[in-house]
């Protein structure tokens, strides 16, 4: 048993380690191997080709050529009779290939709008949070300017105590203390600041 272990560990430690920080070795394969983006690249420049009208005018000049030619050449010279059936297989070829070449554009097209789409999502959100914090930040500067004095009412404040100190000063007038006392003292008594004691 313990030589079977010996023999095991022994067999692990020959083994090549696989590290992780290395990329693995491309493997031999059969198949032949193409770029997928090239040929997607590829196959939109044929969709895009074949939806123009370019294509129509030329496939439409081909086809009447191919049958005035099959009809009016000299019998030595023709290479498609009547029935045009090399014709009738050249369009069906076309055909075939043409709308999974079609299917491929518009599934990379797909690809496309979903990436913008999540672009254009994540972009929103963004916006929205953006806005949201704005409208907090405007609010709570709202609240602040409420509590915040301002010109106006700095000058409504000052002038009602000038109104109220104006209003106090008549008041003692009236009680006869004249200009020694109340308020607004007018300076009969210009000694020392500091009052007696």
């Amino acid at each position: 048993m313990a030589a079977e272990r010996a023999a095991e560990r022994e067999r692990e430690r020959s083994l090549p380690r696989i590290r992780l920080d290395l990329p693995r070795e491309r493997r031999a394969r059969f198949l032949p191997e193409y770029d997928p983006e090239a040929f997607g690249r590829i196959s939109e420049r044929i969709a895009r080709f074949l939806g123009t009208g370019r294509f129509i005018v030329w496939m439409t000049i081909t086809i009447i050529v191919w049958v005035l030619w099959n009809i009016f050449a000299p019998p030595s010279l023709k290479f498609d009779e009547y029935p045009f059936i090399f014709l009738t297989l050249a369009l069906s070829l076309q055909a075939s290939y043409a709308a999974p070449l079609i299917l491929l554009a518009q599934n990379r097209q797909d690809d496309r709008d979903r990436v913008n789409l999540e672009q254009d999502r994540k972009q929103n959100e963004r916006s929205i949070a953006d806005t949201e914090f704005l409208t907090r930040e405007i609010a709570a500067l709202r609240m602040g300017l409420g509590e915040v004095a301002t010109r106006d009412w700095i000058r409504s404040e000052l002038q009602d105590l000038v109104k109220e100190m104006e209003e106090r000063r008549d008041g003692h007038r009236g009680d006869g203390l004249g200009d020694h006392g109340g308020l607004f003292p007018s300076g009969g008594d210009r000694g020392s600041d500091v009052p007696d004691r």
